[in-house]
């Protein structure tokens, strides 16, 4: 009888343990609306080259699944009013605050966003928890978007402003060698270095550059111009006209040629000309070693506007009838082309 008593009593206690293990569980319960993450803090996104080292730091708030649980926050960016549909990925975190360099953050916006200028965007936080070998697909949270202003910067450069437009040399490996095409309408210049706000001029015949320096004329057009601070007791500037002229039987002669205008709104250079029968031709002003282009116009097709090689030159215009034209040349597009539009 002793020993049936031991083995009751014996099973009332595993009854009664695993009653007490069943009131101690505690059950992990899913949000039907999860609390989606908050961006609570932006640092100053005017990125600047002098502090390309310096840490950013955006903090928000966490998301809230119903249960601790490990969950990855994205920091993404997009252009205002794309909503998202080509988000940026800025950071990632396994908390709620996101810390990247100035120059990895520019690194990463500049593929997006022009250079040197301040572009209007969004940025947002993306919660997402994955149930460990579940395989299910993990479980998102978003936060509002929140409007900033972002200014990139670009390669090192020298700035001028003529033409109505701000242009401007680059020195893509930091050498202190500029180097760019820019077009003037003959505004006299300086170039400033955005960097550290020197400012040089000069005398375009010379070459010589001083810091403070007299401003610089040249004749209107294109040039390539190459700046040299490595000296700072010789800086150099040299400049190689590249204007694109139109000379032709059609258009005067074959002896010099006009002038065209550059358009920074649509690339093209653009010029008003009276044109007659003959021939015409655009080419680098002043000779035919640069850019040397034909217009054959048959069957109207603007894709034949090609450089000039040897036996497949065209300069005839006949079907266009002679009178006064706007001209565009695009030299940008593929394949180059040229439109005549009647002028008043």
């Amino acid at each position: 009888m002793r020993k049936y008593i031991i083995i009751f009593l014996a099973f009332i206690g595993l009854v009664n343990l695993f009653s007490a293990c069943e009131k101690d569980e505690t059950k992990a319960t899913m949000l039907a609306s999860p609390t989606a993450p908050v961006i609570s803090t932006v640092p100053d996104l005017t990125l600047k080259r002098s502090e390309a080292s310096k840490s950013l730091q955006f903090v928000g708030t966490k998301a809230d699944f119903g249960f601790q649980s490990s969950v990855t926050y994205f920091l993404e960016a997009d252009v205002a009013g794309n909503q998202f549909k080509k988000p940026i990925a800025i950071a990632s975190s396994k908390d709620d605050t996101f810390t990247i360099s100035v120059t990895d953050l520019n690194s990463i916006l500049i593929k997006t966003l022009p250079l040197d200028k301040t572009s209007a965007m969004e940025l947002r936080v993306r919660a997402s928890l994955t149930i460990e070998a579940s395989g299910a697909t993990p479980i998102v949270a978003i936060s509002e978007s929140k409007a900033v202003n972002v200014t990139t910067y670009g390669p090192p450069t020298l700035f001028l402003t003529t033409a109505g437009t701000l242009q401007g040399v680059t020195s893509p490996t930091d050498n202190k060698k500029y180097a760019g095409w820019i077009y003037t309408d003959g505004t006299a210049f300086t170039f400033t270095n955005k960097d550290n706000g020197k400012v040089y001029g000069g005398d375009a015949a010379s070459g010589i550059l001083t810091e403070n320096g007299p401003a610089i004329t040249l004749p209107t057009g294109g040039y390539d111009i190459t700046v040299d601070l490595t000296d700072a007791n010789q800086i150099k500037m040299t400049n190689k006209d590249v204007t694109i002229g139109i000379i032709g039987d059609a258009v005067g002669g074959w002896s010099d040629d006009t002038k065209m205008a550059y358009n920074f709104t649509d690339h093209t250079w653009n010029i008003t000309q009276t044109v007659t029968a003959g021939g015409l031709k655009f080419r680098t002003h002043g000779g035919w070693a640069g850019v040397n282009v034909a217009y054959n116009p048959a069957g109207h097709d603007l894709k034949n506007l090609y450089q000039s090689v040897s036996g497949a030159d065209s300069q005839n215009i006949d079907d266009i009838a002679p009178g006064k034209y706007n001209i565009k040349l695009y030299l940008e597009t593929t394949p180059m082309k040229v439109v005549f539009t009647p002028a008043p």
